[in-house]
């Protein structure tokens, strides 16, 4: 069932959504000298990090509580007044925390690995605060259960959030997989060196599609798939699963597609087969959209990176404009037939997909159009 998105908030390296979309379409990248960790140890010198002047320790609690109470604020939401129940995506929960407490720093509750306290704080009087730890994908989840959760009857709003902060343990991982440290991501370029980690937080406040206050853009429907290909290496055949659930679920043929938010991470395995993807399902169903994606002027935001892009997504129904992939210069072979912009365009677009995929397989993809 549809729902109107009537308020998203945003926090990334570039700021807040208006200083991201505006970064975007300048083609800026927020990309600076790794802050976090030990550079040669890790084999990671860069990242895309939020700089804030406080504290690691539970800046992911701090970011995303901030962009949950601006959300609320923005959507004349009174969670008092309605039953709000709030749904929060993440990949790493609060495991920042956990690597500070490992190397003697201060012991915490269990339950401050997860947002409840953050959230309930910065929003008085919601009915729930449920944490959903689902990888790269874990902010299109979140959307999914939320548009359940209007559909069924259980809410009168829903508050939908994203959220990761970057750690060391993470860093460590990405750093085993490359030869050399990657220097920037370069999403759908021929010479990717693969990804890097950004700090972000997001929200959102979806309310059901006959709600009649002003909204930002209807949130048309999500589709979901759990392919358990393997660890890391996505499937095209889940990814496609996906994104047919979501047009089965809309309603929609492919041909109205005439926007593609990608996940564009700007790894050897993803980019290639988000590009089959995209052929099998929408170029094979006639269309023709425009591919953009963020990670390389914000870096990858894990939980955070769905809701990103479904902000991104309805400030270009809204504005009429796409912002270019920053870092691509030269496509790579797989996006041939492709259209990436290389700098900001002018585009009506009707009907936006918004894609998220994750480790072991979850993959979320939602469609977008104006309300």
């Amino acid at each position: 069932m549809p729902a109107r998105l009537t308020a998203s908030e945003l926090r990334t390296c570039l700021g807040d959504g208006d200083r991201t979309f505006a970064g975007l379409l300048a083609g800026t990248s927020g990309i600076g000298p790794l802050r976090h960790g030990a550079p040669t140890a890790l084999n990671v010198a860069h990242g895309y990090h939020i700089d804030d002047g406080a504290e690691r320790v539970f800046a992911a609690s701090r970011w995303v509580a901030e962009c949950a109470a601006r959300a609320v604020a923005a959507g004349a939401l009174d969670p008092r007044r309605r039953r709000v129940v709030a749904l929060v995506g993440t990949g790493l929960r609060e495991l920042a925390a956990v690597e500070a407490y490992a190397t003697g720093g201060d012991a915490f509750a269990a339950h401050r690995l997860h947002f409840g306290d953050a959230v309930h704080a910065a929003v008085p009087g919601l009915r729930e605060v449920v944490t959903v730890s689902n990888a790269c994908s874990a902010g299109g989840h979140v959307l999914a259960l939320a548009e359940d959760l209007l559909m069924l009857g259980d809410a009168d709003a829903v508050l939908v959030c994203g959220v990761d902060a970057t750690t060391e343990s993470m860093l460590a991982m990405i750093g085993r997989v490359v030869d050399h440290p990657t220097e920037t991501v370069r999403p759908f370029d021929a010479d990717r060196q693969g990804v890097l980690l950004g700090d972000g937080a997001a929200a959102a406040v979806l309310v059901p599609d006959d709600d009649t206050r002003p909204a930002l853009a209807r949130v048309v429907a999500t589709g979901l798939s759990c392919d358990a290909h393997h660890e890391t290496a996505p499937s095209v055949a889940g990814i496609t699963r996906a994104m047919r659930d979501a047009l089965a679920r809309a309603g929609r043929e492919p041909a109205e597609v005439d926007l593609v938010v990608a996940h564009g991470t700007g790894t050897a395995l993803n980019d290639p087969a988000e590009c089959e993807a995209l052929r099998q399902v929408l170029v094979s169903g006639g269309a023709d959209p425009l591919v953009t994606a963020v990670k390389g002027a914000t870096g990858h935001t894990s939980g955070a990176a769905a809701l990103v892009n479904l902000d991104v997504a309805r400030r270009c129904l809204s504005q009429g404009r796409v912002p270019p992939v920053v870092g691509l210069r030269r496509p790579l072979p797989e996006g041939a037939g492709l259209r990436f912009p290389t700098e900001a365009t002018g585009h009506p677009a009707r009907l936006v997909q918004s894609d998220a995929f994750g480790f072991g397989g979850v993959n979320a993809v939602t469609l977008v159009e104006a309300p």
